[in-house]
């Protein structure tokens, strides 16, 4: 499995209607367009934590695709009051915000 992960800054206490707004966007099939098996969101003093897993690489590509959807466009505007880039200066896209995985461990089965 692939993950990501995205990270921001969020409003406090906005976490209740960034979950609603998820939660209504995962219910389309636009998680399965952009090849997303899971989405976890975290919070921690006005940052924000967003893990998306996929079953391969892919994902990023998928998602640039994605990013044209009507459905897309609109949940990332409905975003805009609670989620802001974590360094302004340098986003342009949700690639700009993406952390570098550095060390990763799995249990044997």
């Amino acid at each position: 499995m692939h993950s990501t992960l995205i990270v921001a800054r969020m409003a406090l206490h906005s976490s209740d209607e960034v979950a609603r707004l998820f939660g209504s966007f995962d219910a389309t099939d636009m998680p399965h367009l952009m090849g997303t098996r899971r989405r976890q969101l975290f919070s921690y003093q006005g940052l924000y934590f967003h893990v998306q897993d996929f079953d391969t690489d892919t994902g990023g590509r998928r998602i640039e695709q994605a990013r044209r959807e009507p459905r897309f466009v609109r949940i990332s505007d409905d975003l805009k009051p609670y989620i802001n880039p974590y360094d302004p200066t340098t986003w342009r896209s949700p690639a700009d915000a993406m952390a570098t995985r550095f060390y990763s461990w799995e249990a044997s089965a």
